[in-house]
């Protein structure tokens, strides 16, 4: 694993939760605080989070918007096609990078060497420097804190990891997607 931000998404049973730390570094370096690392796409309905290259990440989050245009917003046909189509360029594939794409129905652990990775539990994924604290804290707080929605859980999460890791911080931002059923 590189060193990088911290990403959690969480599909819970009312709410599709995204949440990413703003910290950018360079080497043993931060270059700052409040970057934000998540995004909507998609009108709306589906929600991104990147850990990497700060510049690689617009050019994938826009390659990945052109994926769901394409195919109409479909979550499942889009990861499958956007992840051939990185797998492919010689440059892109190189990249240190991973993303997470959910909706209320998908998660997905998105890479460039051609992986689509649906989560065990098809309900909590991280990625980045932070993600295994981030995924112990959220399962934990899962099983445990019955009293916290799904941002808490993700925001609380994401804080237990920036106390951890030195590559995440505290500076905290959420993406929600409600449930339309």
């Amino acid at each position: 694993m590189f060193d990088a931000t911290t990403i959690l998404a969480y599909k819970g049973r009312e709410k599709a939760v995204i949440g990413g730390d703003g910290q950018v570094t360079f080497g043993d370096s931060v270059l700052k605080g409040n970057a934000t690392k998540i995004r909507t796409l998609h009108k709306g309905k589906i929600l991104a989070g990147f850990a990497g290259s700060t510049a690689d990440a617009f050019n994938l989050f826009d390659m990945f918007e052109e994926f769901l245009e394409d195919k109409k917003g479909d979550i499942l046909k889009s990861v499958i096609e956007f992840s051939k189509a990185w797998r492919k360029d010689k440059v892109l594939r190189r990249l240190e990078a991973m993303m997470i794409v959910l909706n209320n129905e998908h998660i997905f652990i998105l890479t460039g060497n051609g992986d689509v990775v649906e989560p065990e539990d098809g309900e909590i994924a991280s990625i980045g420097s932070g993600g295994n604290f981030a995924i112990s804290a959220a399962r934990a707080l899962k099983k445990h804190a019955t009293n916290m929605d799904e941002e808490e859980l993700v925001k609380e999460s994401l804080s237990i990891a920036a106390d951890l890791c030195i590559y995440t911080n505290h500076n905290i931002k959420t993406l929600t997607l409600e449930d339309s059923k």
